[in-house]
């Protein structure tokens, strides 16, 4: 039986491996081991993920989060390694672009472990993103990667990377967003709970270190909000949350802030969005899959097929007047039609990949 040991840490890991395990466990003949490192870890933040999600509890829980780069990934490094000598997998499976991402690719290569990459060769070709350098350095030690549109594709051929090695499968989002998208819009009450009309409110998601953990940014970004003439609504990641307390950010009156929620609460606070504000790539994706238009926050983005189909606009969070100039006008925008992230059966054609049809 071929055993498979799948790395997680983060709450867009959870999203994306539920629908690749729930497959691996329909086909049999195989083992997944589940190790969290806890990057992500308090309920808000992991379990429920977990719940909703229909994801098999870990069989190994590190609890190594809250922490800078170096000590977080240094840390889990150590303690995978520890794991996968243990446990001996044929290979390890690593999605994204986090510090458990890097640290379970490096951990498996200097055991001469395979490692499978899911969302390779996304660039935002800008290196300040600690997500930058981790996408980069997973890429070039993974024996395979599972790309999800024809640019990461290229992205990798560019770098010199094997062509055998590269299997443009689809997004794995695609197929969380058909699957559970559904449940979202009969099972959640997020909009009754906060008195939301659809239509009617931009939903809001800021997380990035260059956005939050410089306050003159967030505050551009708050202000923003505040001028955009709609009432916003932030589910509001741990470290924003942090950084508004400490540096004294002004928040504005028609903000709603609210705690993280989980992924059905969330699908269904997008499907019903007049406009999503965020600098989340996952975000931007789901904006696209519930079809609303999408600012992002950043200087750049990896999902440039948005920008070029007219769903996404980039929006770099430097003047409070262009963030809220950009939102009212793309309310009620749309895109071009068309499918760049496959037909829904990424988790497949990545399960054929590693054990065979």
């Amino acid at each position: 039986m071929k055993k498979i040991a799948t790395v997680i840490g983060a709450r867009p890991q959870f999203v994306k491996a539920a629908v690749v395990s729930r497959e691996l466990r329909r086909r049999g003949g195989v083992r997944e081991i589940l190790v969290h490192t806890g990057q992500h870890y308090d309920d808000a933040m992991s379990e429920v993920f977990f719940r909703e999600l229909e994801i098999d509890q870990p069989q190994y829980n590190l609890g190594i989060g809250s922490l800078g780069h170096g000590a977080m990934t240094g840390r889990q490094l150590e303690a995978l390694e520890s794991v996968l000598v243990d446990e001996g997998p044929d290979v390890v499976l690593v999605y994204g672009d986090t510090n458990s991402t890097l640290a379970g690719a490096l951990a498996a290569v200097k055991l001469h472990i395979p490692v499978a990459h899911v969302e390779a060769g996304l660039r935002s070709f800008n290196r300040r993103m600690p997500e930058e350098i981790n996408r980069v350095v997973v890429d070039h030690v993974a024996t395979t990667l599972f790309a999800p549109t024809e640019a990461a594709v290229t992205n990798l051929r560019r770098e010199g990377i094997a062509h055998s090695a590269i299997h443009r499968t689809g997004d794995v989002m695609y197929d969380v967003a058909l699957y559970f998208g559904r449940r979202a819009a009969t099972e959640s009450s997020v909009l009754e709970t906060l008195g939301a009309t659809p239509g009617k409110y931009v939903l809001a998601t800021i997380h990035r270190q260059e956005n939050v953990d410089h306050p003159p940014t967030l505050q551009s970004i708050m202000n923003g909000f505040g001028g955009c003439g709609m009432r916003v609504i932030l589910p509001m990641h741990p470290r924003t949350r942090k950084q508004i307390t400490e540096a004294g950010i002004v928040v504005p009156e028609n903000l709603t802030i609210i705690d993280p929620v989980g992924y059905l609460d969330m699908s269904r606070l997008e499907q019903c969005a007049a406009l999503i504000a965020t600098d989340s790539g996952g975000v931007q994706k789901e904006a696209f899959f519930a079809r609303v238009p999408c600012v992002t926050l950043r200087e750049e983005t990896e999902w440039v097929e948005l920008v070029e189909l007219g769903w996404n606009c980039v929006v770099p969070p430097r003047s409070a007047a262009v963030i809220a100039t950009a939102i009212s006008e793309r309310v009620g925008s749309r895109g071009v039609s068309a499918s760049p992230y496959g037909d829904g059966r990424a988790a497949s054609a990545i399960v054929d990949r590693l054990i065979g049809p």
